[in-house]
């Protein structure tokens, strides 16, 4: 066994310790559906020229998530419920200390003004003018200021910062154009005044105090000011108060001034029960997966699954490194990469497979070597496609979607490097031994497994029949098309709005039971909490009086007698704005990978790529129709898991085309070329997928009603997404490749010893 291989092993080993160290000693963000948290509800107040309507609160209800997302709270609920009030969840926050501080720091109008200074007065003088005020400062003193010269909409950004290596916290304030050439002018007039004298100072309130009254440096000429469109605002703050004072000048002014008049502490929407119960299937299915490959490709099989440990390791320590919410959905989406998470590795070994059947005398060191080396292609564009559709996500969407682009990137990173590092040391520690040199077999690598034995005796022509594939994937866009017209989208209380019911009862019932009370009223969707206000909050969709009554009469049975404490309408939390950065992120997500296709293969590849994703999201959408399923928050990540999924296997079958394609013989034909691929990728197609779906089918059967709907989704989008890279990307890239030919790329054909590492594709 090489020197190389026990090196990359320790470094392997100290990566996992440093990793169990952080997954150890950082306490996880726990989300709202696994922990509770603090829900406010703040009262918008209007005025004549700003009335406290549904538009404006609306408005102000945006400017309010745009701070909490910088206040670094992930994964929280806003909506607006009734005509002025907005309601706000926040995962965490589990004392009336925290709750207080969160609400200050929320609510607060944050109005910031810039102000010429006209020199010091007494602490009771009145203003020399009717638009001037007279204001303490920071600086102990008490000075007039002037009308505002600058607002806050004049501010296009702000940020805390220390400068030049020094320990003083500042706020770097960015202006835009008109902003930028007024503080230009305000503060070239008072550099014409002498150092020391009251009216070179500039004085910036925030909500009527100033909090900052610098006096211009003696460096600034009189008449020129200070260009370049920016200013630090100083104040001897600290690091935190410097964060929070950016982060609300950024945030915005409110359009509206809020006031909170109601503030309690909510326990978990999901109960331990459904909790206990999808902890429990992921281990079953994650158990399953293993048994599975350990089954079909033995010893090194057995290494994947140590390695697919590591991989649950990788995540979750950087999960809680960077901070991240855990959700139930975001853990359910890590319980399925684990799954998918073998893809990787399936790859690597149906290449060592291939090359040592054609090299036997060569060992299986080298086999497993070509077969990293060949897989490294597929596995990088497959991955790089993935993360460019998180990215975009994060960059461009916002709330759920935006938290989402985070656990995917995650995933995606930490299944990297479990299937290329921690995988590929613990395989060639396995295939160095004397003992499996001698005997191959154990390996699970000397031989093709039954599914290509069965491929290559069939030998089937899968591309002779791609017009019929074509026409039956076009009638089942028909067939889910029409669900979605004819039906209608279920679409779930984040985007609807509905009621939230706040109850009161008479007998000690657990939560678990007032859900499967109002789940028996009718209502399984809905989310029910514990609260320190009333004994239970149930939020649903739009109900008539008589479905609510239904509601109470269930609860009643089982908690005696009922009292309604408030009953409320809410807006969607997942509004029009967070609707169409959605589609914002998903459109240019689509254009990105299709770029990126078009750049490592040609446009004809992504565009049928992007085809064949579209064709996958539409037909889980319209099997949903068809159910009557709901579309809510959970579908969503599930939707764009699924276009993960479909670009993932699409890329891994192209990857083999053109592999093929650049090494044919001139007088091939390129749908001969793109069938065998095809047919040559099924293998690990089939492999993968099974895996996965030992995970799903746990989730659906066990899981519990919180996540069954999800795991359906992914269940049927990864079967779709599985035999969609064959019959509908495959047999579109042939169309397209007869209108648009690819080049033939003509590579000599180079004998290789056994002492070749083999890293040539």
């Amino acid at each position: 066994m090489s020197r190389g291989v026990w090196v990359r092993f320790i470094l392997v080993v100290g990566l996992l310790v440093g990793c169990v160290a952080l997954a150890v000693n950082v306490k996880p963000n726990l989300g709202l559906d696994l922990r509770g948290g603090a829900q406010f509800i703040f009262e918008a107040e209007g005025t004549e020229q700003v009335p406290a309507n549904a538009e404006n609160v609306d408005k102000t209800l945006e400017v309010l998530r745009g701070r909490v997302d910088a206040l670094g709270v992930a994964e929280s609920t806003l909506a607006r419920q009734g005509e002025n009030r907005i309601l706000v969840e926040l995962p965490g926050v589990t004392n009336d200390d925290e709750a207080q501080e969160a609400e200050e720091r929320i609510g607060s109008t944050a109005k910031l003004t810039i102000h010429e200074v006209i020199g010091t007065a007494e602490p009771d003088a009145k203003p020399a003018k009717k638009d001037n005020q007279v204001l303490p400062s920071d600086q102990g003193d008490t000075i007039e200021v002037g009308p505002t010269v600058i607002q806050g909409e004049e501010i296009s950004g702000a940020s805390a910062v220390q400068r030049d290596q020094s320990v003083e916290w500042v706020v770097a304030i960015d202006f835009n154009g008109k902003g930028g050439s007024t503080w230009a002018d305000i503060t070239g007039k008072a550099a014409c005044n002498p150092s020391g004298d009251p009216k070179r100072r500039i004085a910036i309130v925030l909500d009527g105090e100033v909090i900052s009254s610098p006096e211009v440096n003696t460096d600034v000429g009189c008449d020129v000011g200070i260009r370049g469109g920016s200013t630090d605002i100083t104040g001897n703050f600290t690091s935190t108060e410097a964060k929070d004072l950016a982060a609300l000048i950024e945030g915005g002014a409110l359009p509206l001034e809020l006031t909170a008049i109601s503030d309690r502490l909510v326990g978990p929407s999901l109960g331990a029960a459904a909790i206990d119960a999808s902890i429990e299937a992921g281990i079953i299915g994650i158990a399953l997966t293993g048994l599975f490959i350990i089954f079909v490709y033995r010893l090194v099989g057995f290494a994947a699954t140590l390695a697919l440990a590591s991989y649950a390791l990788l995540a979750y320590a950087m999960l809680v490194g960077l901070g991240s919410t855990l959700t139930l959905p975001g853990l359910a989406g890590f319980v399925l990469a684990i799954g998918m998470a073998i893809d990787a590795n399936v790859l690597v070994f149906e290449r060592a497979r291939e090359e040592y059947v054609a090299y036997p005398s060569a060992g299986l060191r080298r086999a497993l070597a070509v077969g990293f080396n060949k897989a490294w292609s597929a596995i990088i564009d497959s991955n790089v496609t993935t993360l460019l559709a998180a990215g975009l996500l994060f960059f461009l969407g916002s709330g759920p979607i935006k938290g989402f682009g985070v656990t995917l990137s995650i995933g995606v990173i930490a299944s990297m490097i479990s299937a290329l590092i921690v995988a590929r040391v613990l395989c060639d520690l396995a295939v160095s031994s004397k003992p499996v040199e001698h005997r191959p077999a154990i390996s699970g690598l000397s031989h093709h497994g039954q599914v290509r034995l069965w491929l290559d005796r069939k030998d089937p022509q899968l591309m002779k029949r791609r017009r019929t594939w074509l026409g039956i994937s076009a009638a089942a866009l028909v067939v889910a098309i029409a669900g979605i017209v004819t039906q209608g989208l279920q679409l779930g209380v984040e985007f609807t709005g509905g009621r939230q019911l706040d109850y009161s009862v008479s007998d000690e019932i657990s939560v678990d039971q007032a859900r499967q009370a109002v789940a028996d009223a009718g209502f399984p969707e809905a989310v029910v909490q514990t609260a320190d206000t009333a004994d239970f909050t149930v939020r649903t969709g739009e109900i008539s009086n008589t479905e609510e009554q239904r509601i109470e009469d269930e609860l009643s049975a089982v908690g005696g007698t009922v009292e309604k404490i408030d009953d409320q309408t809410i807006g969607a939390s997942l509004g029009d704005q967070l609707r169409n950065n959605a589609l914002i992120a998903f459109g240019v997500a689509f254009l990105a990978q299709l770029l990126y296709l078009a750049i490592r293969f040609k446009w004809t590849f992504g565009v049928a790529a992007v085809l064949a994703m579209l064709h996958d999201v539409i037909l889980v959408v319209g099997l949903f129709a068809w159910l009557q399923k709901p579309i809510d928050g959970i579908f969503l990540a599930a939707a764009m898991t699924i276009v993960g999924l479909s670009v993932n296997d699409t890329v891994v079958v192209f990857d083999r085309i053109r592999e093929r394609w650049w090494g044919s013989k001139p007088e091939e034909d390129f749908t001969d070329v793109s069938n065998r691929a095809a047919v040559e990728t099924i293998p690990r197609t089939v492999n993968t997928g099974l895996g996965s779906m030992f995970i799903l089918a746990a989730l659906v059967f066990l899981g519990g009603d919180s996540l069954q709907d999800f795991a359906i989704a992914l269940l049927v989008g990864l079967v779709v997404g599985t035999f969609s890279s064959v019959v509908v990307a495959t047999p579109l890239l042939t169309y397209f490749h007869e209108k648009w030919p690819m080049s033939r790329v003509k590579k000599e054909k180079v004998e290789r010893t056994p002492e070749d590492s083999g890293a040539v594709v």
